[in-house]
């Protein structure tokens, strides 16, 4: 299955440790040694004479992945605005609406919502985490499985602060550009909050067994290693993969996770190219991939789209 590290590492959401926010602000530093390749994949977009870059991102990150190579540097430089799925600076938005789409209310706990089995399992993983179940007992099975595969990730040296958002943003801040949001934390999480009781129940089961028998990691770092190398035929078998898999977190993720909200991406970016200033905007990775990809999407909507790598 692709799990809740892959959603973690391709959609941007905001805080997704939950219990774990306060490390947006750390910009990453690019190390001396530090050697400038191609990451991820850069696209250019051309109407009537108006420009928008278009990058795919993962949200974690190493030193190591900095500076990004000069092409996409030169690309936001030349840029008016700097435009990602959400603005990972502003704590508040995300803070409501973890509230009130990823906690139950004080009189209600996840305990009712899980079979014995699933609550146990649950129970078990956040031993091994070092998490109080007490501490946590309030928050609802799609943020419990998210917060923990993003511990996971950490642990393993994949940092929230080392995200490809947070370098992005320290430069448009360095070079004092307007800063947009595709999206919201409130529409985010909302999508997460839509899943039924059952539905999620299922999510946090497929990820905690993921977590534990290593698999999860596994594809996380297959996925990271394709972007870290630019490396779009391993992405492309990705996401064919997944395709075959028949689980609720691999049919959460294309159905809801890209498949709803690429057609909404690419509309935004229509408005950006009828604006006369040229806009870079970053998304997670796996939403420029595939016959439903966003770059796709813009090129069947009459758009000029060329691929710079």
């Amino acid at each position: 299955m692709k799990s809740g590290v892959i959603v973690l590492l391709s959609v941007c959401l905001a805080g997704w440790l939950g219990l774990a926010h306060a490390d947006n602000n750390a910009a990453p530093a690019a190390t001396a040694q530090a050697a400038a390749v191609k990451r991820g994949t850069l696209y250019r977009v051309r109407h009537l004479g108006n420009t928008t870059y278009l990058f795919g991102t993962i949200h974690v990150g190493k030193p190591a992945f900095f500076p990004l190579e000069d092409e996409v540097t030169r690309a936001l430089a030349r840029a008016k605005k700097l435009v990602l799925e959400i603005d990972i600076r502003k704590p508040e938005p995300f803070q409501l609406a973890l509230h009130k789409h990823g906690t139950y209310p004080v009189a209600d706990a996840v305990d009712r919502h899980l079979s014995p089995d699933t609550l146990a399992q649950l129970r078990t993983a956040l031993d091994d985490a070092g998490i109080p179940y007490e501490d946590v007992r309030h928050l609802k099975p799609w943020l419990l499985a998210n917060m923990l595969v993003g511990l996971g990730l950490e642990r393993s040296g994949y940092l929230r602060s080392h995200g490809i958002e947070v370098f992005l943003l320290s430069l448009a801040d360095k070079q004092a550009k307007d800063v947009h949001e595709l999206e919201s934390a409130e529409y985010q999480m909302s999508l997460f909050d839509s899943m039924p009781d059952a539905m999620q129940e299922q999510y946090l089961r497929e990820n905690l067994a993921e977590l534990g028998d290593g698999n999860a990691l596994k594809k996380a770092e297959s996925l990271i290693d394709a972007w870290a190398n630019a490396n779009g035929d391993a992405v492309e078998a990705f996401m064919r993969d997944s395709l075959l898999e028949k689980t609720t977190s691999g049919d959460f993720m294309q159905r809801v996770l890209l498949d709803k909200r690429n057609p909404e991406m690419a509309s935004k970016i229509e408005d950006l190219l009828r604006e006369d200033e040229t806009a870079f905007v970053g998304v997670g990775l796996l939403h420029m991939v595939g016959e439903t990809g966003v770059p796709t999407l813009l090129r069947q909507r009459g758009y000029e789209v060329e691929k710079l790598y």
